[in-house]
């Protein structure tokens, strides 16, 4: 069955059946572990996020589902990752955790569905700031600079072929010396992360369901930050950016669940 994403800019084009997605939809990020680079096996967590985190997430579930779709075959999908993100000179080991929602099922036409919720993430701090240090005298303070993780316009939590899985990003420069718009990738031109699996995947807990899988991207490209005022150059030059594919990567440890709308109070649809 051709799969339908109904709130991307681009279409796709993969055959699946409605009870392959919903074991494996979020789940195909994560096959051979063989093919995954010694640096995307890192990004493992200590821990699983608690119980609480991905109740919260589910707050986010779209309410509004594609017209004539049986709404108990369809699910909703909290997923919470962390691990490492280097774009240009930023270089993040740890960055704090994105929590992504979507829904997912199946058309009337046969076809496969999605329906984004919502990217919600703190943001990191840079180490040495804005100007990193030994750039200026250490009797001058260095202004803070952290980076910002937020939903750049599409996601396919399905995947097809390599691609195990795609989000469109952009990240947020915040420093109380830029300007409050600026941004690493903008909706025209975001920073498109196209995952591919690092490991097996590992069914923690059955009932209710928990999954821990990892994924990487090395062919990741960072553009130039864009609309930061005055001392945007300087960033540029400062972070390298823009940024080829090659010079960077994103590697995950991500926590996967999911209920069927049937499962879910009609408040934490929206």
């Amino acid at each position: 069955m051709d799969k339908k994403i109904t709130n991307g800019r681009r279409g796709h084009r993969s055959r699946r059946t409605a009870a392959a997605a919903a074991v494996t939809a979020a789940l195909a990020l994560v096959t051979a572990a063989a093919q995954a680079p010694a640096f995307a096996q890192g990004a493992a967590a200590d821990t699983p996020p608690p119980a609480g985190a991905f109740s919260a997430g589910f707050g986010d579930c779209p309410r509004v589902l594609p017209a004539g779709v049986d709404r108990a075959q369809w699910r909703c999908e909290v997923m919470i990752a962390a691990g490492s993100v280097r774009l240009g000179g930023i270089d993040l080991p740890e960055i704090k955790p994105i929590t992504l929602v979507h829904a997912e099922g199946p058309l009337p036409d046969g076809t496969t569905g999605q329906v984004f919720g919502s990217l919600r993430a703190e943001a990191t701090p840079v180490p040495g700031g804005l100007f990193g240090k030994g750039t200026r005298s250490d009797r001058l303070p260095t202004p803070r600079l952290s980076l910002l993780p937020e939903y750049g316009g599409y996601a396919d939590f399905l995947g097809t072929g390599e691609d195990r899985g795609a989000l469109d990003m952009k990240f947020r420069l915040v420093s109380p010396a830029l300007a409050p718009a600026c941004t690493m990738g903008t909706d025209q031109q975001p920073v498109s992360l196209h995952l591919k699996p690092a490991g097996p995947s590992t069914w923690l807990s059955e009932d209710p369901p928990l999954i821990e899988f990892t994924t990487y991207d090395n062919t990741v490209s960072a553009p130039a930050a864009t609309h930061c005022g005055p001392l945007g150059l300087l960033l540029n030059r400062r972070f390298a950016l823009p940024s080829g594919a090659g010079d960077n990567l994103a590697s995950f440890t991500a926590y996967y669940t999911f209920k069927s709308y049937d499962q879910l109070p009609a408040s934490s649809e929206h």
